[in-house]
Protein backbone atom coordinates (compact mmCIF):
# COMPACT_ATOMS: atom_id res chain seq x y z
CA UNK A 1 0.00 0.00 0.00
CA UNK A 2 1.30 3.45 -0.95
CA UNK A 3 0.18 6.99 -0.17
CA UNK A 4 -0.11 10.10 -2.32
CA UNK A 5 -0.55 13.66 -1.10
CA UNK A 6 -1.78 16.10 -3.76
CA UNK A 7 -0.17 19.40 -2.79
CA UNK A 8 0.34 21.32 -6.03
CA UNK A 9 -2.44 23.92 -5.84
CA UNK A 10 -2.10 27.65 -5.30
CA UNK A 11 -4.18 27.94 -2.11
CA UNK A 12 -5.76 31.18 -3.29
CA UNK A 13 -8.44 31.19 -0.56
CA UNK A 14 -5.67 31.88 1.95
CA UNK A 15 -3.97 34.78 0.22
CA UNK A 16 -1.88 36.72 1.05
CA UNK A 17 -0.11 34.17 3.28
CA UNK A 18 -0.04 31.52 0.52
CA UNK A 19 1.76 33.93 -1.77
CA UNK A 20 4.98 32.52 -0.28
CA UNK A 21 3.95 29.78 2.17
CA UNK A 22 2.43 26.53 0.84
CA UNK A 23 -1.07 25.99 2.17
CA UNK A 24 0.03 22.52 3.30
CA UNK A 25 2.48 24.19 5.70
CA UNK A 26 -0.22 26.24 7.46
CA UNK A 27 -0.16 24.85 11.00
CA UNK A 28 -2.73 23.58 13.41
CA UNK A 29 -1.06 25.54 16.19
CA UNK A 30 2.49 24.16 15.72
CA UNK A 31 1.94 21.15 13.45
CA UNK A 32 1.82 21.75 9.67
CA UNK A 33 -1.27 20.34 8.00
CA UNK A 34 0.77 18.00 5.82
CA UNK A 35 2.32 16.42 8.93
CA UNK A 36 -1.09 15.21 10.09
CA UNK A 37 -1.58 13.33 6.82
CA UNK A 38 1.91 11.83 6.93
CA UNK A 39 1.34 10.73 10.53
CA UNK A 40 -1.99 9.19 9.49
CA UNK A 41 -0.30 7.25 6.69
CA UNK A 42 2.50 5.99 8.94
CA UNK A 43 0.04 4.90 11.64
CA UNK A 44 -1.81 2.96 8.91
CA UNK A 45 1.42 1.20 7.91
CA UNK A 46 1.92 3.23 4.72
CA UNK A 47 5.64 3.95 4.52
CA UNK A 48 5.98 4.83 0.83
CA UNK A 49 4.60 8.33 0.24
CA UNK A 50 4.63 10.55 -2.84
CA UNK A 51 3.99 14.29 -2.55
CA UNK A 52 2.78 15.94 -5.77
CA UNK A 53 3.94 19.54 -5.50
CA UNK A 54 4.84 22.46 -7.77
CA UNK A 55 7.76 24.81 -8.19
CA UNK A 56 6.44 27.19 -5.50
CA UNK A 57 6.48 24.49 -2.82
CA UNK A 58 10.16 23.92 -2.04
CA UNK A 59 9.33 24.51 1.63
CA UNK A 60 7.58 21.12 1.69
CA UNK A 61 10.75 19.34 0.65
CA UNK A 62 12.82 21.28 3.18
CA UNK A 63 10.35 20.52 5.97
CA UNK A 64 10.39 16.78 5.30
CA UNK A 65 14.19 16.68 5.12
CA UNK A 66 16.63 16.66 8.04
CA UNK A 67 17.48 19.95 9.75
CA UNK A 68 21.16 19.29 10.35
CA UNK A 69 22.02 22.59 12.05
CA UNK A 70 19.24 22.29 14.63
CA UNK A 71 20.13 18.63 15.20
CA UNK A 72 23.69 19.62 16.05
CA UNK A 73 22.56 22.40 18.39
CA UNK A 74 20.00 20.25 20.23
CA UNK A 75 22.42 17.31 20.47
CA UNK A 76 25.15 19.52 21.88
CA UNK A 77 22.75 21.03 24.42
CA UNK A 78 21.16 17.69 25.32
CA UNK A 79 17.66 18.83 24.29
CA UNK A 80 16.08 15.46 23.55
CA UNK A 81 12.49 16.73 23.38
CA UNK A 82 13.39 19.27 20.70
CA UNK A 83 15.31 16.61 18.76
CA UNK A 84 12.22 14.41 18.71
CA UNK A 85 10.10 17.28 17.40
CA UNK A 86 12.31 17.81 14.34
CA UNK A 87 13.02 14.14 13.61
CA UNK A 88 12.03 13.31 10.01
CA UNK A 89 9.29 10.78 9.39
CA UNK A 90 10.37 7.16 9.11
CA UNK A 91 8.41 6.87 5.87
CA UNK A 92 10.18 7.13 2.52
CA UNK A 93 8.90 10.37 1.01
CA UNK A 94 9.40 11.18 -2.68
CA UNK A 95 8.40 14.29 -4.62
CA UNK A 96 7.18 14.92 -8.13
CA UNK A 97 6.18 18.30 -9.54
CA UNK A 98 3.10 19.15 -11.52
CA UNK A 99 4.71 21.59 -13.93
CA UNK A 100 1.44 23.10 -15.12
CA UNK A 101 -1.69 23.57 -13.04
CA UNK A 102 -4.05 21.43 -15.13
CA UNK A 103 -6.33 19.82 -12.58
CA UNK A 104 -6.19 16.95 -10.13
CA UNK A 105 -6.42 14.26 -12.81
CA UNK A 106 -3.37 15.69 -14.54
CA UNK A 107 -1.53 15.85 -11.19
CA UNK A 108 -2.31 12.21 -10.38
CA UNK A 109 -1.01 11.09 -13.75
CA UNK A 110 2.44 12.14 -12.56
CA UNK A 111 2.20 9.39 -9.93
CA UNK A 112 1.31 6.50 -12.23
CA UNK A 113 4.80 5.10 -12.73
CA UNK A 114 5.58 5.46 -9.03
CA UNK A 115 2.38 3.66 -7.98
CA UNK A 116 3.06 0.67 -10.22
CA UNK A 117 0.85 -2.31 -9.36
CA UNK A 118 0.06 -1.23 -5.79
CA UNK A 119 -3.18 0.23 -4.44
CA UNK A 120 -2.71 3.72 -3.07
CA UNK A 121 -4.46 6.09 -0.70
CA UNK A 122 -4.81 9.61 -2.12
CA UNK A 123 -5.12 12.55 0.28
CA UNK A 124 -5.86 16.20 -0.29
CA UNK A 125 -4.55 18.49 2.46
CA UNK A 126 -7.92 20.25 2.68
CA UNK A 127 -9.26 17.16 4.48
CA UNK A 128 -7.61 16.15 7.73
CA UNK A 129 -8.67 13.43 10.13
CA UNK A 130 -8.44 12.85 13.85
CA UNK A 131 -9.44 9.56 15.41
CA UNK A 132 -8.31 6.35 17.05
CA UNK A 133 -8.23 4.44 13.75
CA UNK A 134 -6.33 6.24 10.96
CA UNK A 135 -8.58 7.05 8.03
CA UNK A 136 -6.14 5.42 5.63
CA UNK A 137 -6.41 2.20 7.64
CA UNK A 138 -10.21 2.33 7.41
CA UNK A 139 -10.02 2.62 3.62
CA UNK A 140 -7.44 -0.17 3.43
CA UNK A 141 -9.75 -2.46 5.41
CA UNK A 142 -12.60 -1.78 2.96
CA UNK A 143 -10.28 -2.52 0.03
CA UNK A 144 -9.11 -5.82 1.56
CA UNK A 145 -12.74 -6.83 2.08
CA UNK A 146 -13.97 -5.92 -1.41
CA UNK A 147 -10.98 -5.56 -3.73
CA UNK A 148 -12.52 -2.28 -4.95
CA UNK A 149 -11.48 1.33 -5.00
CA UNK A 150 -12.85 3.10 -1.93
CA UNK A 151 -14.34 6.56 -1.34
CA UNK A 152 -14.26 8.02 2.18
CA UNK A 153 -17.60 9.54 3.12
CA UNK A 154 -19.51 11.18 5.93
CA UNK A 155 -23.25 11.33 6.56
CA UNK A 156 -24.68 14.85 6.39
CA UNK A 157 -28.27 14.87 7.74
CA UNK A 158 -29.08 18.38 6.50
CA UNK A 159 -28.56 20.27 3.24
CA UNK A 160 -26.03 18.50 1.00
CA UNK A 161 -26.32 20.80 -2.00
CA UNK A 162 -22.71 21.98 -1.54
CA UNK A 163 -21.25 18.49 -1.79
CA UNK A 164 -20.54 15.58 -4.08
CA UNK A 165 -23.28 13.18 -2.98
CA UNK A 166 -23.06 9.41 -3.42
CA UNK A 167 -25.67 7.48 -5.36
CA UNK A 168 -25.48 4.13 -3.59
CA UNK A 169 -26.20 0.86 -5.39
CA UNK A 170 -28.95 -1.53 -4.32
CA UNK A 171 -26.44 -3.73 -2.49
CA UNK A 172 -25.90 -0.83 -0.07
CA UNK A 173 -22.13 -0.91 -0.49
CA UNK A 174 -21.13 0.02 -4.02
CA UNK A 175 -21.34 3.50 -5.49
CA UNK A 176 -23.16 4.01 -8.79
CA UNK A 177 -22.36 7.71 -9.22
CA UNK A 178 -21.35 10.94 -7.54
CA UNK A 179 -23.89 13.72 -7.99
CA UNK A 180 -22.22 17.10 -7.66
CA UNK A 181 -24.13 19.77 -5.74
CA UNK A 182 -27.65 18.36 -6.17
CA UNK A 183 -30.55 20.75 -5.75
CA UNK A 184 -32.26 20.36 -2.36
CA UNK A 185 -34.71 17.48 -2.49
CA UNK A 186 -32.99 15.76 -5.45
CA UNK A 187 -30.03 14.29 -3.57
CA UNK A 188 -29.62 10.51 -4.06
CA UNK A 189 -28.50 10.08 -0.44
CA UNK A 190 -27.01 12.03 2.43
CA UNK A 191 -23.64 10.30 2.15
CA UNK A 192 -21.09 12.82 0.87
CA UNK A 193 -17.63 12.23 -0.53
CA UNK A 194 -14.63 13.77 1.25
CA UNK A 195 -11.05 14.22 0.12
CA UNK A 196 -9.64 10.78 0.83
CA UNK A 197 -9.64 7.91 -1.67
CA UNK A 198 -8.12 4.50 -2.13
CA UNK A 199 -7.49 3.67 -5.77
CA UNK A 200 -6.62 0.34 -7.30
CA UNK A 201 -4.07 0.35 -10.17
CA UNK A 202 -6.93 0.12 -12.67
CA UNK A 203 -7.85 3.69 -11.77
CA UNK A 204 -4.63 4.96 -13.33
CA UNK A 205 -5.30 3.06 -16.55
CA UNK A 206 -8.63 4.87 -16.90
CA UNK A 207 -6.99 8.13 -15.85
CA UNK A 208 -4.57 7.92 -18.75
CA UNK A 209 -7.34 6.86 -21.13
CA UNK A 210 -9.36 9.91 -20.14
CA UNK A 211 -6.35 12.20 -20.53
CA UNK A 212 -5.90 11.10 -24.14
CA UNK A 213 -9.57 11.81 -24.84
CA UNK A 214 -9.20 15.19 -23.13
CA UNK A 215 -6.28 16.11 -25.41
CA UNK A 216 -8.06 14.88 -28.54
CA UNK A 217 -11.16 16.93 -27.76
CA UNK A 218 -9.05 20.05 -27.23
CA UNK A 219 -7.20 19.43 -30.49
CA UNK A 220 -10.44 19.02 -32.45
CA UNK A 221 -11.75 22.26 -30.95
CA UNK A 222 -8.54 24.08 -31.82
CA UNK A 223 -7.88 25.16 -28.25
CA UNK A 224 -5.42 24.48 -25.48
CA UNK A 225 -6.48 21.68 -23.14
CA UNK A 226 -8.06 22.92 -19.94
CA UNK A 227 -8.00 21.36 -16.50
CA UNK A 228 -8.38 17.60 -16.34
CA UNK A 229 -9.94 15.96 -13.30
CA UNK A 230 -10.13 12.40 -12.01
CA UNK A 231 -13.89 12.10 -12.59
CA UNK A 232 -13.57 10.24 -15.92
CA UNK A 233 -11.56 7.42 -14.31
CA UNK A 234 -13.80 7.30 -11.27
CA UNK A 235 -16.93 7.11 -13.44
CA UNK A 236 -15.41 4.22 -15.37
CA UNK A 237 -14.75 2.31 -12.17
CA UNK A 238 -18.23 3.04 -10.80
CA UNK A 239 -19.85 1.89 -14.05
CA UNK A 240 -17.97 -1.39 -13.68
CA UNK A 241 -19.18 -1.82 -10.08
CA UNK A 242 -15.65 -1.45 -8.70
CA UNK A 243 -16.12 1.41 -6.22
CA UNK A 244 -17.39 1.14 -2.65
CA UNK A 245 -17.81 3.77 0.01
CA UNK A 246 -16.47 3.81 3.54
CA UNK A 247 -18.35 5.87 6.17
CA UNK A 248 -15.51 7.13 8.34
CA UNK A 249 -15.15 7.04 12.09
CA UNK A 250 -13.37 9.88 13.84
CA UNK A 251 -13.42 13.62 13.20
CA UNK A 252 -13.01 15.22 9.79
CA UNK A 253 -11.33 18.64 9.69
CA UNK A 254 -12.15 20.64 6.56
CA UNK A 255 -9.39 23.22 6.11
CA UNK A 256 -10.27 24.25 2.56
CA UNK A 257 -11.25 27.79 3.51
CA UNK A 258 -10.38 30.15 6.39
CA UNK A 259 -13.46 29.49 8.57
CA UNK A 260 -12.98 25.73 8.40
CA UNK A 261 -9.27 26.14 9.04
CA UNK A 262 -9.96 28.17 12.16
CA UNK A 263 -12.37 25.51 13.40
CA UNK A 264 -9.74 22.84 12.72
CA UNK A 265 -7.21 24.76 14.83
CA UNK A 266 -9.70 24.97 17.68
CA UNK A 267 -10.62 21.29 17.47
CA UNK A 268 -6.97 20.27 17.39
CA UNK A 269 -6.10 22.62 20.27
CA UNK A 270 -8.99 21.18 22.26
CA UNK A 271 -7.17 17.81 22.29
CA UNK A 272 -4.15 19.39 24.03
CA UNK A 273 -4.80 20.09 27.75
CA UNK A 274 -2.52 23.13 27.93
CA UNK A 275 -4.16 24.66 24.86
CA UNK A 276 -7.69 23.75 25.93
CA UNK A 277 -7.18 25.98 28.94
CA UNK A 278 -6.53 28.92 26.60
CA UNK A 279 -9.72 28.19 24.64
CA UNK A 280 -11.75 27.95 27.85
CA UNK A 281 -10.33 31.21 29.12
CA UNK A 282 -11.12 32.97 25.85
CA UNK A 283 -14.67 31.57 25.85
CA UNK A 284 -15.26 32.79 29.40
CA UNK A 285 -14.01 36.24 28.40
CA UNK A 286 -16.36 36.32 25.42
CA UNK A 287 -19.38 35.38 27.53
CA UNK A 288 -18.71 37.83 30.37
Amino acid sequence: MKGIIVAAGYGTRFLPVTKTIPKEMLPLVNVPSIQLIIDEFVRAGILEILVISSRRKKALEDYLDREVELEEVFTREGKRAQLERIEPTRANVAFVRQRRMMGTGHALLAARAWVGSDPCVVAYPDDLHMGETPLAAQLAAAWRETGCSVLASIAEPGDVSRYGVLAIAKDGRRVDAIVEKPAPGTEPSHEVSIGRFLYTPEFFEFLEEGWKIHLEEADRAGRAPGEYFHIYALNKLMAAGKVVYCPISGTRLDTGEPAGYLEAILRYADTQPELRAVIDSFARGRSS
